[in-house]
């Protein structure tokens, strides 16, 4: 990525990166990586769940009634419908998340957050906080926190998420 290819027939011209520029995407590119096996290692050992099973759990405890249409949830979740339904479907077999139709348009289906998942999600969070807070929270100043918090939001911007359902 950092020097020049040849070019073949029409090809645009590529602005390869530069030595600095390699090295900051290389970095970003370890924290993608790094970052969410880290969580999920923790989460699975400290609460039995997956990182993509607590965002679900999290999602629907912060919504009224502890419920969400399963499409809004897939998006906030970057799941795909069918991927969402195989994790719900895990879910409502141990007895955390149960299905039902929406009552106000039986054309869609609402995940529900049950007591127990509550409790699990309650448990599991004091744990996987510190953990966040200990990777990225405590090692950034408030400034440079609040700046990573704006830089990603500037990059997911640029991020098509339409084909995600």
């Amino acid at each position: 990525m950092a020097q020049e290819s040849p070019r073949r027939g029409d090809e645009p011209d590529v602005q390869w990166l530069t030595a600095d520029e390699l090295d900051a995407w290389l970095s970003v590119v370890r924290l993608m990586m790094w970052l969410p096996w880290s969580i999920d290692q923790q989460l699975q050992r400290d609460s039995g769940l997956r990182m993509v099973e607590y965002q679900v759990l999290a999602m629907l405890s912060e919504n009224p009634e502890r419920t969400m249409r399963m499409s809004s949830l897939a998006e906030v979740t970057n799941a795909s419908l069918s991927r969402l339904s195989r994790l719900v479907q895990r879910l409502e077999e141990r007895g955390m998340v149960r299905r039902e139709p929406d009552p106000t348009d039986g054309r869609f289906t609402k995940a529900v957050l049950t007591e127990k998942g509550f409790r699990t999600l309650a448990e599991a969070a004091p744990g996987h906080v510190a953990h966040v807070r200990s990777l990225v929270i405590d090692v950034l100043s408030p400034e440079q926190l609040r700046r990573l918090g704006r830089d990603a939001d500037r990059i997911m911007t640029r991020i098509d998420t339409s084909a995600i359902n």
